[in-house]
């Protein structure tokens, strides 16, 4: 199976791994599994790295994709394709964080399972989302 996780799991994963229990830790766990982070992953931690909404603990975000790498995630690439039919993602109302909803659509477009603990995305199931929620 191929797991794309969400960019909190990206982080508990290098910084705070006691965060991260039951399903979810079996499965980064599981060398048979693919876990893949995103071009998504990686731009929303350095812009809210340059904002000083987030610190890496004297770390910077090339340091933590390099760590990442070293970790054996995969990356998950977006491609002019995933981004050009991102408008195809419905708008829903009480979801417009766009990190998560192209994460989200990254995932539906390549029939990935999306690891997350946002509860507002379970609303994308009904749109083909796959998806691992703890």
């Amino acid at each position: 199976m191929i797991f794309l996780l969400d960019t909190h799991y990206v982080l508990w994963s290098l910084f705070e791994p006691d965060k991260i229990a039951g399903p979810v830790r079996q499965i980064l766990e599981n060398d048979a599994d693919t876990k893949l982070i995103s071009g998504v992953n990686l731009w929303e931690i350095s812009l809210k790295y340059s904002l000083g909404k987030l610190d890496l603990g004297g770390a910077d975000p090339s340091d933590v994709f390099d760590s990442l790498l070293e970790a054996g995630f995969g990356v998950a690439d977006l491609d002019s394709h995933l981004l050009a039919s991102y408008h195809r993602l419905p708008r829903k109302d009480d979801h417009r964080d766009p990190f998560d909803r192209l994460l989200v659509w990254q995932a539906i477009s390549n029939d990935y399972i999306l690891i997350t603990q946002d509860r507002r995305t379970e609303q994308y199931r009904s749109d083909g989302l796959r998806l691992l929620s703890s």
